[in-house]
């Protein structure tokens, strides 16, 4: 009675498995992939450029489904748009060329299951040939140098209060809030806040500025980097502490500073970015007057907004001995008005909003590339050419006119954000150029 009890045990087993077999169903990681033919993507101009369009998932092709594709320069209107079946080894689509050094990019997209993918691939046409739309106004150099004397004639006006919940065993941290002048053209009515992680340990020490992306948020200093050895100063740019609850920028970022990018851009003397861009130069006031700075190495370092602001602060003041920008704003804004990409905050991409004699003669003012042109010391850039946020196109005008010493990391395949790997190697670049002088 026991056996046959245990065969028909076996039998449900058996069939139960078999039922599972035969409704089992497969998912895992889908991945869109568009990625330029040429290894390194980048051509020549006037070479044809294509384009391979891959689905996989778990690492293997999967067919059965439609994409739709699109291609034609960075920004700009689609040269020429398709939608067709992805065949098991993928598409290779020509999209053709430029004439003039640019970059030209493929956007992708399918469904599967029910949920939708996109991908985007860029290739680059003698990127280091691009050259900028923006002009160097003759004045720029006295717009700014009367703007630093304003500056200079404010004390500082140091306030630092220690925050004993973010300082460790090898560095003090503290909220720092200086003088600075206001955004109505007014001086000495606003102030500039950071965070200030400095060594305990007594000795003398590099110095890094940190500015921001665009945003508005808190922040909690550089900590780690302290503790290798630095003194740190993190900032923000809006003219309020840095450490309040969470819900009041959320709030500001929604209300009161919603599109702050614009903010009286019809007024170089009262544009948004002249208290930020001089509030950066306040900072390394400063620094420089840190008890254990060593005298001599200050870096600055930031990515999107903040990459704008490293370049800016560098090209305003001499004082910057190594700076390190990541896919930089604000560069090249005028593109759009030759039918090419501009930076963010893309004011300019819209005939009808911005585009005024007035905003666009203010923007010349603010313009990262003829910062770019007035930078002394040397850097490290590093961007990616799927970025779309800051197209590289604008990132490259600003680049190109950089005569101080200069090198350029690429993470091609990525968008408006750092691999791992990309921020440990501009880590270890900037660190030891702050330590040993010079790179």
């Amino acid at each position: 009675m026991r056996r046959h009890s245990r065969s028909v045990g076996s039998l449900f087993a058996l069939a139960f498995c078999a039922q599972l077999a035969v409704s089992q169903e497969q998912t895992g990681a889908v991945r869109l992939s568009v990625v330029p033919e040429r290894p390194g993507w980048t051509y020549s101009t006037g070479e044809a450029v294509r384009f391979k369009v891959q689905l996989t998932r778990d690492g293997h092709s999967l067919t059965g489904s439609e994409v739709t594709w699109s291609y034609g320069p960075e920004t700009q209107p689609a040269t020429a748009t398709k939608t067709e079946s992805l065949p098991a080894d993928g598409l290779l689509i020509s999209a053709g060329t430029l004439k003039q050094p640019g970059f030209l990019r493929l956007t992708a997209s399918t469904e599967v299951a029910g949920r939708k993918y996109r991908a985007v691939g860029t290739a680059g046409l003698a990127p280091d040939k691009i050259e900028p739309v923006t002009e160097n106004p003759p004045d720029f150099d006295a717009f700014w140098q009367t703007a630093k004397t304003a500056l200079a004639k404010l004390p500082v006006d140091a306030r630092l209060t220690l925050l004993p919940e973010l300082s460790t065993s090898k560095v003090d941290v503290y909220q720092v809030s200086l003088q600075n002048v206001d955004g109505e053209g007014r001086d000495g009515a606003s102030r500039f806040y950071g965070i200030l992680a400095e060594p305990r340990a007594e000795g003398r020490y590099p110095a890094v500025l940190s500015v921001p992306g665009a945003g508005v948020r808190p922040y909690r200093g550089l900590i780690d980097v302290a503790e290798r050895g630095f003194i740190t100063l993190q900032v923000g740019i809006h003219g309020l502490p840095v450490n309040l609850d969470q819900g009041v920028y959320d709030s500001l970022r929604t209300a009161g500073l919603a599109g702050y990018p614009v903010f009286n851009l019809d007024d170089r003397e009262r544009y948004y970015y002249r208290r930020v861009y001089l509030g950066c130069v306040r900072a390394n006031d400063f620094l420089v007057t840190r008890p254990k700075w060593d005298g001599k190495n200050l870096g600055v370092t930031g990515g999107s907004q903040g990459g704008a602001l490293t370049i800016v602060t560098a090209g305003l003041d001499p004082r910057v001995t190594v700076l390190a920008a990541y896919y930089p704003a604000l560069s090249d804004m005028a593109g759009y008005l030759k039918g090419r990409a501009g930076g963010w905050p893309h004011m300019f991409r819209d005939e009808k909003t911005h585009r005024t004699p007035e905003k666009l003669f203010t923007a010349r003012y603010y313009d990262v590339v003829n910062f770019a042109r007035r930078v002394q010391a040397p850097g490290l850039y590093s961007w990616g050419y799927n970025d779309e946020t800051c197209p590289p196109t604008s990132m490259y005008a600003a680049y190109n006119v950089i005569q101080a010493k200069k090198s350029l990391l690429l993470a091609l395949e990525t968008g408006h954000f750092t691999t791992p790997e990309q921020t440990e190697r501009v880590n270890r670049w900037l660190e030891s150029a702050l330590r040993n002088g010079t790179p």
